[in-house]
């Protein structure tokens, strides 16, 4: 696997698969991250970084859409006790 910086921040790998793989460039270093593929695909697959033979999700654009919607809004800011 390769890996090499991108403009907009993030980290680009790819694998036998020739799949383009990408994650921040924030956690390039640290280990605890998912990477993201197929953004200009139908279908967003996401994978733990630590783990890239393991399981992938896959999402439809919709979904993909709706999930980075909501990390725009504050949906899934932790709350203050």
């Amino acid at each position: 696997m390769s890996a090499r910086r991108t403009e907009v921040g993030l980290a680009q790998s790819t694998n036998s698969s020739s799949e383009v793989w990408m994650k921040s460039s924030l956690s390039a270093h640290n280990g605890n991250c998912v990477e993201v593929a197929g953004l200009a695909d139908d279908t967003i697959r996401v994978r733990d970084s630590k783990n890239p033979r393991g399981g992938v999700l896959n999402f439809t654009t919709a979904e993909w859409d709706a999930f980075l919607g909501g990390v725009r809004n504050g949906e899934f800011d932790r709350k203050s006790r």
